[in-house]
């Protein structure tokens, strides 16, 4: 493994034991203890995944994220000692793609950036073999159009620039366009994992896309929920 991993955190215990369990491993870590130089290493070297904790002494964990976003999409998985979900939804519809609360196990955490590299590696590699041999797949609702074959959005003729996470949700949606999707069968189709009742990923996703296309909060023209249900994008 020679992937680069990106870590922040002002606990100096808990980021010298992750660099260990993660330089086991064979990853490449860049360890930091205050957001600013996490912040000057994000943007001058190119990281495969960042780990960033939310409360730092000088720059937040959110800010950093923010910053990432503006450039990467590497997968970013956000530490925390807060457990209400605000904060979860918070790092979420900024970008993140997973959220762990402290205390945690090394283990859990390793186990977490694995699953996040690997998804990320088989969306690029997806994406490089359709750019070879697949035909364009591509959905246009209404201004909105969607490219699978790119793996581009655009809406009415502007570029709009979507996490891999975010593109999938999207594609999902509009794959079943006219049906209603319920949040389990989302997480489940697009991040492969067994959906929880209380998990908030989907609906902070949803609510990103939609900050994304400017969709009005009451009533979006594309993504619109149908209450206790799901989700549906239509024609």
């Amino acid at each position: 493994m020679n992937e680069k991993i990106l870590i922040v955190d002002d606990e100096e215990e808990i980021a010298d034991l992750l660099e260990l369990y993660l330089k086991s491993d064979g990853y490449n870590v860049y360890k930091f203890y205050n957001g600013m130089d996490a912040l000057q290493c994000a943007e001058s070297e190119k990281m495969d995944l960042a780990v960033l904790d939310v409360m730092l002494p000088d720059v937040d964990g959110f800010q950093i994220c923010k910053k990432i976003r503006e450039q990467h999409f590497y997968p970013i998985i956000m530490l925390t000692a807060k457990t209400e979900d605000i904060d979860k939804i918070k790092g979420l519809t900024i970008g993140a793609d997973d959220y762990i609360t402290k205390p945690f196990n090394p283990l859990e955490v390793t186990a977490r950036i694995k699953t996040q590299l690997r998804r990320y590696v088989q969306y690029n590699h997806a994406a490089g073999m359709e750019q070879k041999n697949a035909p364009v797949m591509e959905y246009d609702i209404n201004g909105l159009i969607i490219n699978k074959n790119t793996h581009k959005c655009s809406l009415y003729g502007k570029e709009v620039t979507l996490t891999p996470i975010e593109f999938s949700v999207l594609w999902y949606l509009c794959q079943n366009r006219g049906k209603v999707i319920s949040s389990e069968e989302l997480f489940e189709k697009v991040w492969g994992e067994k959906f929880l009742d209380n998990n908030n990923t989907v609906m902070a996703h949803i609510g990103r896309i939609r900050e994304k296309l400017k969709e009005p909060a009451r009533n979006p023209k594309f993504i619109k929920t149908v209450w206790g249900v799901g989700y549906t994008i239509g024609e």
